[in-house]
């Protein structure tokens, strides 16, 4: 909750924002399937600026290999790019 808690994807290319849009289309059906929420609510932007993050939270899941934080996750896994059709 809030600003400095979300989530993002920034694009390069209009390529790259039409990808990100599929991708978010099939998990949200993956999650309503399975009983959850199914709006994902992930910010999708053309990127405009790069800040690099500070040195603690570069390379931050090789550093912390479970994760961001303790309360889990759905369990739905995105079928992107396992060969499951659309």
């Amino acid at each position: 909750i809030g600003t400095q808690y979300r989530s993002a994807i920034y694009t390069t290319s209009e390529a790259q924002a039409e990808t990100a849009r599929e991708m978010i289309a099939v998990y949200e059906k993956s999650l309503a399937q399975s009983g959850h929420a199914s709006q994902i609510t992930t910010e999708l932007a053309p990127l405009d600026k790069v800040y690099l993050a500070e040195e603690y939270h570069q390379q931050y899941l090789a550093k912390n290999p479970n994760g961001y934080c303790g309360i889990g996750g759905t369990g739905v896994s995105c079928p992107i790019g396992l060969g499951v059709s659309t």
